[in-house]
């Protein structure tokens, strides 16, 4: 069935950026894999190919395209090759919506240039150690200096995508304490310069799967933010984190689908190839029915994703509908690739194989962004219960 979710524009883009992973990716993904990052430099090449600009204003040196699809699309394609951009979608995904939406024309005018360029990566730095999904409970303070000119900020984060690289990260912290009626009042953010004094990147941790991400730990001490680096009016920083999570777990959702997408695709590469009692795998009527169910899966998935990309676009993407698409398309995909990798045997559980490196790296979308069980909870609110 002919997808209508993306038009000529985007499938013109789709093969600009194929090209561009089979042969500036593809060819040292091993050496990435293996040194357990994405060399800044790449990041530069990222630019280059126009990927940072797209939904950036004209202005500020970007297309000006006001859509997430052409993200979509690189999500897709950088799975169908079984690789990964590290912390770079975090750059695009969840930290251009703030500074678009919440940066004043001074501050897009000293940061954007630099973000469409790879001359400035950003990230994001929300989750802090023994507070999980529950954002109203971070500890880091950032304290008003008694002339007024700067912050104060203490504190720490932990699972920081693009921590390593960022040169600037955008810091959720408490200004004030939470009220009576509203824990969550009292959070704001701030676009902290990671050269400042007291800022600190400590370990680039080991995860299970995303080995190519830069995930990091993060600790301030009296880091002096200027108050011109304020993102955003004070103390509506949660409201903020609100307004943007549909966008964040709409595009957990598209990576989850387009990685079970490719664990098909990868399965039936190996069935094929793979003879067993002298015969291809793929004959085996196990095999079939397998791979004709996962088959099914993903093309509701695809449904799934479709619907809410055009919902996104249109402004009309509401929380418990991305919360859904998450929940939904996440699942699959856990399901799906595991699936996958049985058909493989053994060679399913070695990490030079695609499926094995999906396997590991999808297990985190049900986790990040919010858990599955959080996302339960968002729909059942919004069913009244």
């Amino acid at each position: 069935m002919q997808r209508t979710v993306f038009t000529d524009e985007h499938e013109a883009f789709r093969k600009t950026a194929r090209a561009f992973i089979e042969s500036r990716v593809v060819p040292v993904y091993e050496q990435w894999y293996e040194a357990g990052i994405v060399p800044r430099e790449f990041y530069r090449e990222l630019a280059e190919l126009g990927v940072f600009g797209i939904e950036v204003p004209e202005e500020f040196g970007g297309a000006g395209i006001d859509s997430f699809k052409f993200q979509a699309v690189l999500m897709e394609e950088t799975a169908r090759a079984g690789v990964s951009f590290g912390g770079s979608g975090v750059h695009v995904g969840l930290c251009l919506p703030y500074l678009k939406n919440l940066a004043t024309q001074e501050q897009k005018q000293r940061w954007l240039p630099g973000f469409v360029s790879g001359e400035i990566m950003f990230a994001i730095a929300m989750t802090e150690p023994g507070t999980g999904s529950d954002l109203a409970g971070m500890r880091t303070t950032a304290q008003l200096s008694e002339d007024g000119t700067h912050y104060v900020l203490n504190g720490a984060k932990t699972f920081i995508t693009g921590g390593v690289h960022a040169d600037r990260v955008i810091v959720c912290a408490r200004t004030a304490a939470p009220s009576e009626t509203d824990r969550r009042h009292g959070i704001s953010l701030f676009v902290v310069d990671t050269t400042a004094p007291g800022y600190a990147v400590g370990r680039k941790l080991d995860k299970l799967g995303l080995k190519v991400s830069d995930t990091a730990e993060l600790s301030f001490t009296d880091v002096r933010v200027p108050v011109s680096d304020l993102l955003g009016e004070p103390h509506k920083g949660f409201g903020y984190l609100g307004q943007n999570l549909p966008q964040e777990r709409l595009s957990i959702a598209v990576g989850a689908y387009a990685q079970a997408k490719s664990a098909i695709g990868f399965a039936l590469e190996y069935t094929r190839g793979r003879t067993v009692f002298g015969q291809p795998v793929a004959q085996f009527q196990n095999t079939k029915f397998e791979l004709a169910a996962c088959r099914a899966e993903v093309d509701a998935a695809e449904a799934v994703v479709d619907r809410a990309l055009d919902a996104l676009d249109r402004g009309e993407l509401s929380p418990a509908d991305a919360a859904s698409a998450k929940l939904f398309c996440t699942e699959v995909a856990s399901r799906v690739i595991d699936r996958c990798l049985q058909l493989h045997g053994g060679y399913g559980y070695i990490t030079e194989y695609p499926v094995a490196r999906l396997y590991a790296d999808n297990r985190v979308n049900r986790i990040y962004g919010g858990t599955s069980e959080v996302m339960k909870m968002i729909i059942a609110k919004d069913m009244g219960l």
